[in-house]
């Protein structure tokens, strides 16, 4: 889910997102209430899995385990970090047991500093290895984005919680780099690291090609390169997914 839908400060080439954006910002007044968010949310998901019920196949104890849910992904269409009220969400749905995951493009470095309930793990989209791809891949529409990405970076190992960044990498765009992306790994210290391939899905395919998808072994040949500049090794891996997980091995450990 997002609290923002269709509000991004950036119309990215490789998103499979539909970018006619009424605003690259999310006026305050335009908010809903956190706890209105959070329980229609949850209404919303048993909406969607109502008719499974129905299903010979479903195995029914799970189907009543879904109608309560336990996590909550903060992302889809449009940037989370735009809501005013964001940690006052995460609060809620904290207070109802569940844990929160949050997905960010990282030009909101003023909202993460002044959280008082973070999310319980934050994944934070790095796709740019420089200021110059920054501007023709992820077309912000805000000045100095790349400065406040790496504002971002450099708030990220105060943080207390699980941090992520996740590289979406593009062929013939964004790919390779491996140095430039080391530095700002390092400057980010996050638990993990995450390459994965661009898809050709949705409306992702009016700006690029099927060109453009990378291979798992192009992926995994990143990876790994990355890995040995950083001193972060891989812990895990989807070919299917064209995806990388990369670690630390030793986890710091939320206070």
């Amino acid at each position: 889910m997002t609290p923002t839908a269709f509000h991004c400060n950036q119309r990215c080439l490789y998103c499979w997102r539909y970018q006619a954006f009424p605003l690259a910002a999310f006026p305050k007044d335009m908010a809903d209430d956190p706890s209105y968010i959070c329980e229609e949310s949850i209404k919303a998901q048993r909406r969607l899995l109502s008719g499974y019920k129905g299903d010979a196949r479903v195995d029914i104890k799970k189907w009543e385990e879904a109608l309560q849910p336990k996590h909550v992904a903060c992302s889809l269409i449009g940037e989370p970090t735009l809501y005013p009220y964001l940690d006052q969400f995460f609060e809620e749905c904290h207070k109802r047991g569940m844990t929160t995951f949050l997905v960010t493009n990282g030009t909101m470095p003023e909202v993460l500093e002044k959280m008082d309930t973070l999310p319980t793990q934050l994944y934070v989209s790095i796709t740019a290895p420089n200021e110059e791809i920054y501007q023709k891949l992820n077309n912000p529409l805000i000045k100095h984005g790349w400065e406040r990405i790496n504002k971002t970076l450099e708030l990220l190992p105060s943080l207390n919680t699980r941090t992520v960044i996740r590289h979406t990498l593009v062929k013939g765009w964004n790919l390779g780099y491996e140095e430039e992306y080391a530095k700002l790994v390092e400057k980010a210290e996050p638990w993990f690291v995450e390459p994965k391939g661009y898809v050709y899905v949705g409306y992702s395919r009016e700006r690029l090609t099927m060109e453009n998808m990378p291979s798992h072994d192009e992926i995994k040949k990143f990876a790994s390169r990355l890995a040995e500049l950083t001193g972060y090794k891989i812990e895990d891996e989807r070919a299917d997914s064209r995806v990388v997980l990369l670690g630390r091995g030793k986890k710091r450990m939320i206070k």
